[in-house]
């Protein structure tokens, strides 16, 4: 009944609290990442780290917990040399996830949301998709789906995808999800363009963002977040969702910045920052804050406590 509870939390218009990074935290906290697949390796020896994080998560006041799977598909484990170890790293991420679930105090009820990304092979050292690494749609959708399917398999309650933003590997990563018959929350990432308009996340070129927005389903997707795009393009963004969903409207923003495999802590924002964020974006009637990468614990905590003044 877990996400049966939330739903209708969301559904009678409450402040729902997500959780924050859980790729760069694991770095934060000294786990070395991939130079082939950023985070998706780091799962494997980290299990009882991963859920030490989603409780500490829990505690400073998140009501959904994300599996450290964004960079978990077989895309981007078979070249780091993990192909054969795709199922053990999804079953640990998951199984992280669920521990903490079960450990939350207070009868507090938290849903686990499986993350799914379109991520592909990067060019080291960099943030951007390597073109000469990326495979054929083909190859692409059953690498989707087969981490959709290992995700439920797994227990998670809804299947979270992440950073959606370009057109070609959107509409693939949403039919896995959808296959999955479970909920599904659609996340899209934005930035502004030089001339500062609010376009999609893609670094290789200037893509519109409403492109990605109408991927959105006209039904069958319960929330829409804007993620992993910094807090300054946010409220832009949510008014752009707004012209094609009306259902409730998630945000966590990233900050800081990312050169393969690392995450860059020097310039993310203070937690006193966001939280001013946070009650603009509430008052604009976003329902769901938190946070994505380099935001942390105390990120979140700043979330509870808009929370508590919004009631």
């Amino acid at each position: 009944m877990s996400y049966q509870i939330i739903k209708q939390r969301l559904d009678a218009g409450e402040v729902i609290i997500l959780d924050g990074a859980t790729g760069t935290e694991l770095q934060r906290r000294g786990v070395e990442m991939s130079p082939e697949a950023w985070c998706g390796p780091a799962t494997l020896n980290n299990g009882e780290l991963l859920t030490q994080i989603h409780l500490d998560y829990i505690h400073a006041g998140s009501d959904v917990i994300t599996t450290n799977t964004y960079a978990a598909n077989s895309m981007m484990l078979t070249p780091a040399g993990y192909g054969d170890k795709v199922k053990d790293i999804v079953k640990t991420a998951v199984d992280a996830a669920l521990r903490a679930r079960d450990k939350a105090p207070d009868g507090r009820n938290v849903v686990v949301g499986g993350s799914l990304s379109h991520m592909v092979p990067h060019i080291a050292g960099t943030d951007l998709v390597d073109p000469d690494r990326t495979p054929p749609p083909a190859q692409m959708a059953e690498s989707f789906h087969e981490l959709a399917q290992l995700l439920k398999a797994g227990g998670v309650d809804h299947i979270m995808l992440e950073m959606m933003y370009e057109e070609n590997r959107t509409p693939l990563a949403l039919a896995a999800a959808q296959a999955t018959g479970l909920p599904v929350w659609f996340g899209l990432s934005a930035r502004r363009s030089d001339a500062g308009n609010i376009i999609s996340f893609n670094l290789a070129e200037e893509s519109p963002l409403e492109t990605i927005i109408n991927f959105i389903p006209e039904s069958g997707i319960d929330v829409v977040s804007v993620m992993h795009t910094q807090p300054q393009a946010v409220s832009d963004t949510i008014d752009m969702v707004r012209k094609r969903f009306t259902g409730p409207i998630g945000v966590y923003p990233d900050s800081g910045y990312f050169e393969m495999p690392d995450w860059n802590f020097n310039e993310v924002i203070p937690a006193s920052k966001l939280e001013e964020f946070y009650g603009e974006w509430v008052a604009k009637g976003v329902q769901l804050i938190g946070g994505c990468c380099g935001l942390t614990i105390e990120h979140i905590q700043a979330a509870q406590r808009v929370k508590a003044a919004a009631k």
